[in-house]
């Protein structure tokens, strides 16, 4: 049967259409394109090696930070994110204090220099989130959407701004791995919405790499179109991930690209709504020759 909100000349088993989504001052048609959010870490510990505070070494953090934002939306870049926290296996956890020291200037810089941009915070602490929304921030990621806390969905609620909702577990250990991703998700959701949340204000995040072993990675590309079902545009951030490097014999952060630029083309088939990347210009190029096979629409 075909969803009451398709295109009458739509399949019988097209999803149904998404309620566009204000961002900041950007309003984001789902469907209509992939959209790219690329990655401002202010950390030492990076994972993939592009935290910009061992990077600046005596210069300005935040400027740094900045000027990498500014680049990435010269690229094609829709959203740039912000975090102060590496979330890396074995990473070094910081205090609400010192990540505040840093993403706050960064967002502050960013927000000053482009104050068109639409600007996510990337963290797991109210605190963090609450104090960067202050600062200039429009959007709440956080890696810990399906966590037992309220707290970031509350703050949402409150701020009425957008929040990404991953996917997360302490161990990767599942019965049933595709029920449980999608039972988590969904339970994830109506919290947030019971807590105030609008609707059109939840994106959602598979969590790829994050409680989730290399064959589940893999799996939750395969399970876009069933994420897509939820009823909430879907972000997928798979950019220089280990289970990449892993895929392709042990290749190291850096060498990566091309598989990523493999997952962004498979997940925008699968139907991801955004891609979160490190690399910004090849995988806006990548994004656009997959949407104009699979969206179609793009001008010849």
């Amino acid at each position: 049967m075909r969803p009451a909100d398709a295109p009458a000349d739509a399949p019988a088993d097209a999803p149904r259409r998404l309620t566009p989504t204000r961002i900041g001052s950007s309003l984001f048609e789902w469907g209509s394109r992939t959209y790219v959010m690329g990655i401002v870490n202010v950390t030492p510990d990076s994972f993939s090696g592009d935290g910009l505070l061992a990077a600046a070494g005596a210069h300005d953090p935040a400027e740094a930070a900045a000027a990498q934002a500014l680049r990435m939306i010269g690229e094609g870049a829709d959203i740039v994110d912000v975090g102060g926290e590496s979330t890396r296996p074995g990473h070094l956890t910081v205090t609400a204090e010192e990540e505040i020291a840093r993403v706050l200037p960064a967002v502050a810089a960013i927000r000053r220099q482009a104050p068109g941009a639409v600007i996510s915070i990337d963290t797991s602490k109210p605190r963090v989130a609450a104090a960067a929304l202050d600062a200039g921030a429009d959007l709440l990621n956080d890696v810990w959407g399906t966590g037992p806390d309220e707290a970031m969905a509350r703050l949402a609620a409150e701020r009425q701004v957008p929040l990404i909702v991953m996917h997360n577990r302490e161990t990767a250990q599942y019965e049933d791995f595709a029920a449980e991703l999608l039972a988590d998700l969904r339970a994830a959701l109506a919290r947030a919405i019971r807590l105030g949340v609008l609707p059109e204000n939840l994106l959602v995040d598979p969590g790829f790499g994050f409680g989730k072993t290399p064959e589940h990675n893999l799996e939750v590309v395969r399970l876009l179109p069933e994420l897509r079902a939820l009823g909430h545009p879907v972000l997928l951030g798979t950019s220089r991930k280990s289970t990449l490097g892993k895929v392709l014999g042990g290749l190291p952060p850096e060498a990566r690209l091309e598989a990523t630029l493999a997952t962004t083309a498979l997940g925008i088939a699968g139907g991801v709504d955004v891609i979160r990347v490190h690399d910004v210009l090849a995988n806006c190029r990548a994004a656009r020759m997959s949407d104009a096979i699979v969206r179609g629409g793009v001008p010849l």
